[in-house]
């Protein structure tokens, strides 16, 4: 089938895009101003097209294009996901050796912020001794 002859549901998607932010109906409809509830949130997102306005102001709402709803296909996507990764997979060049050891990233990640905290509880004591001599030099 082809994308012209399968017709998008842009309800679901905004749905399937909500969710995967981790944005609750009512967040929602919130963001999109007064008129709108939870309940009007859950009548729209069984509509399978939506006004092109309405869309703009939900895709600026959840921060994603409007060509993000209007044409996301979850088969597609599945099938993409499903043709890509694998036991082995790897997304790049072939030649390329992956070695993404998640520990040592929050190693680094966690040496960087104590280095940072150092560097600021010495900025502090710095700063005190500064005030210290101004008080006594008055």
């Amino acid at each position: 089938m082809t994308q012209a002859a399968k017709k998008i549901h842009e309800g679901r998607n905004v749905k399937r895009f909500r969710e995967m932010l981790g944005i609750k109906q009512d967040a929602l409809a919130f963001e999109l101003g007064e008129d709108w509830n939870q309940q009007k949130i859950s009548l729209l997102e069984q509509k399978e097209t939506i006004d092109t306005a309405l869309l703009q102001q939900i895709s600026g709402a959840l921060k994603i294009p409007v060509e993000a709803i209007q044409n996301f296909d979850e088969e597609q996507a599945v099938n993409v996901i499903a043709n890509t990764f694998g036991d082995n997979a790897y997304v790049g060049n072939p030649n390329s050796t992956f070695n993404i050891n998640p520990l040592t990233e929050i190693k680094q990640l966690h040496e960087e912020k104590m280095a940072l905290y150092k560097r600021m509880l010495k900025e502090k004591d710095e700063m005190i001794a500064r005030l210290e001599q101004l008080i006594k030099a008055k």
